[in-house]
């Protein structure tokens, strides 16, 4: 099968490469980029030199015959591009924010701009496999979830879904600076945040309303959420500890029961009594663990923020809506140090 990134010079753009240059069963037929048509996406991506002879093209041309296009550009471009991909019968990622939340006031409170593609946004399913995988294996659209909302709701969606803690959460997440993007800033400069913590957009970051809709949708009502992100001096990953109250029924036994049935299966989720982020990157895979203290509970979700958090879990939504082998293409551990 044949797969397109639209927008392959960014870090997600270049790890959907890293991933599918080796796929068994899909085939990387264009990469595209405004600014760098015309060469060799290896030039931009030297790490995929002897893996992808492939130019960057200016844009989808609709003659590469393709099955599937990813879209990892900003949002408000997704918007743009998804239209003339469904109508031409080529499904569709989109790796921005742009088909993440259904609520179109909500989208242009957070993102700022109006949503113009209001008739996808109804059909886009959300992509995140562990809890929607049905529906994805039936999507001509998906939106991949963010990195933060990927380790918040993993870490909170069971607990809330069991009814055991109430709906109010405090989540203190930590990323690292390939987060941020490839365009660096005064914030993301190395020399003002490689040996310090840094807090930011607090109350203002936009996967809060994202980690919002899917917890009060696993709670069953409307939950609150305090969501603070903090910048570390790191390259890749996240780790997210999520607070809840607990109610009177619920133990660590009930809990860890809870969890194993919703990820014993998984193979991309696990859940551990001592999660570790160098477990997780430069792989698929996410760990997850709960532990009790007195009325209340910390969840914690670790994952690496470009591959679970991105474009793995991308490729993994791909393979789904493709009719492939899940794991296809993603079947690695983590580097462990």
């Amino acid at each position: 099968m044949k797969a397109g990134i639209i927008g392959g010079t960014g870090y997600t753009g270049g790890e959907l490469a890293r991933i599918l240059c080796t796929h068994p069963d899909v085939e990387i037929a264009a990469m595209t980029s405004r600014q760098s048509a015309g060469r060799k996406v290896k030039e931009v991506h030297p790490y995929l030199g002897g893996y992808l002879d492939l130019e960057f093209s200016e844009r989808i041309t609709g003659k590469e015959d393709l099955d599937l296009v990813f879209v990892a550009t900003p949002h408000g471009v997704a918007m743009k591009e998804v239209p003339g991909l469904l109508e031409n019968g080529v499904k569709a990622i989109d790796l921005s924010g742009d088909y993440r939340l259904k609520d179109t006031a909500v989208y242009e409170k957070w993102y700022g701009h109006v949503h113009t593609d209001t008739d996808n946004l109804e059909k886009a399913v959300y992509g995140l496999p562990e809890f929607f995988r049905s529906e994805i294996k039936g999507a001509d659209l998906v939106a991949n979830p963010g990195c933060y909302a990927t380790s918040a709701i993993l870490a909170c969606g069971p607990l809330l879904k069991s009814g055991l803690a109430g709906g109010d959460i405090i989540i203190d997440a930590k990323s690292g600076t390939s987060g941020a993007g490839m365009v660096p800033s005064d914030r993301t400069h190395h020399p003002f945040c490689g040996e310090s913590v840094i807090p930011y957009s607090v109350g203002k970051h936009r996967h809060t309303p994202e980690i919002e809709m899917a917890v009060s949708r696993f709670a069953g009502k409307k939950a609150e959420v305090t969501f603070v992100p903090n910048l570390v001096p790191i390259v890749r990953g996240i780790i997210s500890s999520c607070y809840f109250s607990l109610g009177k029924d619920a133990d660590q036994e009930k809990i860890d029961s809870v969890y194993m049935k919703q990820y014993g299966n998984e193979p991309f989720v696990h859940y551990t009594d001592n999660p570790s982020l160098r477990a997780t990157i430069a792989s698929n895979h996410a760990q997850v663990s709960v532990k009790t203290v007195g009325d209340k509970a910390v969840a914690f979700g670790v994952l690496d923020n470009l591959v679970k958090g991105a474009s793995g879990q991308a490729v993994q939504c791909m393979n789904l809506m493709l009719g492939l082998k899940e794991t296809a293409g993603l079947d690695y551990p983590g580097l462990g140090v």
